[in-house]
């Protein structure tokens, strides 16, 4: 029987949560033999930077960028990318585009060199109702880009959604506010946990954030791109992730068809199946 390919993934978690999102993922890439690092990004879970120091993309880049640069120059990763993520890791394909085997966009921003910066047509595919509870603060005074915090009530409709047929009733408190529920246990506790660990998320749209996420042709155009469509996805709803892939074509595009956005807690198992799958394809020769 020939042998899976072992692979190091380096898992990117998107806006809001931070690498305590991945560990159902964790253990099952590092039970198939697969190296993991999965990183808290500026800002995020463990990650000693706070949210008014964040002043542009480039600071959200911060632990990714040293990471790369400290791999050995034979070494190749896989990038997985969540969400807002996916311009962070377009960021490493352009800069270290050599050590990177392949980059999965996991429901994730997919920039070109053509459509740098995807917010516009992101914008028009939102529903009416947009980012409901959340709320906005000015870190660093009210003439620099809001923060956004999710609010209760949009994660456990957008993010942590789909109501089992089980049933339990859950009422998950998170400061002053407190939302009911009727979730199967494992949405219980993965959106309890989300709601300790959630952060804001600065919401850049200037100049030298636009810069950030510039990709070229020669470099981030040399990697092996995998797209992964979540079906039920909404917030970045798969009617955009059909058009970013229409306008900027992966090498290949995976779908999961029962997940909602957050993928590493709606369906693990099989994101880590298509992770294989994706490692014993690009990762040559065994180790």
């Amino acid at each position: 029987m020939e042998r899976k390919k072992e692979g190091h993934f380096v898992l990117v978690h998107g806006a809001c949560h931070g690498a305590w999102c991945w560990y159902k993922v964790i253990v099952q890439l590092k039970s198939m033999g697969h190296k993991v690092t999965a990183l808290d990004m500026a800002g995020y879970g463990v990650h000693a930077k706070q949210v008014h120091e964040i002043h542009s993309f480039f600071d959200y880049f911060e632990p990714l960028m040293p990471f790369m640069a400290s791999l050995k120059p034979e070494e190749k990763v896989i990038l997985v990318g969540h969400s807002l993520r996916g311009y962070s890791i377009s960021a490493a394909m352009e800069q270290f585009h050599e050590q990177v085997a392949v980059a999965v966009f996991a429901t994730a921003f997919m920039p070109s060199p053509n459509l740098p910066y995807l917010s516009q047509q992101f914008d028009k595919t939102m529903d009416s109702d947009k980012t409901m509870d959340t709320a906005y603060v000015f870190p660093n005074g009210t003439d620099k880009p809001p923060s956004g915090l999710l609010g209760p009530n949009f994660m456990a409709t957008k993010l942590y959604q789909f109501q089992s047929d089980l049933g339990r009733s859950g009422k998950i408190g998170y400061k002053s506010t407190q939302v009911d529920l009727t979730l199967d246990p494992d949405q219980v506790q993965d959106l309890a946990l989300a709601l300790t660990w959630v952060r804001h998320v600065g919401l850049f749209r200037d100049e030298e954030s636009i810069k950030a996420v510039a990709v070229t042709k020669e470099k981030y155009g040399s990697v092996h791109r995998v797209f992964v469509v979540c079906c039920k996805d909404h917030v970045i709803k798969e009617e955009y992730h059909r058009w970013m892939i229409e306008n900027n074509p992966p090498d290949e595009v995976r779908s999961i068809s029962d997940s909602y956005h957050t993928v590493m807690f709606s369906k693990p198992d099989e994101l880590c199946s298509c992770l294989q799958e994706i490692a014993d394809k690009y990762i040559r020769g065994s180790h």
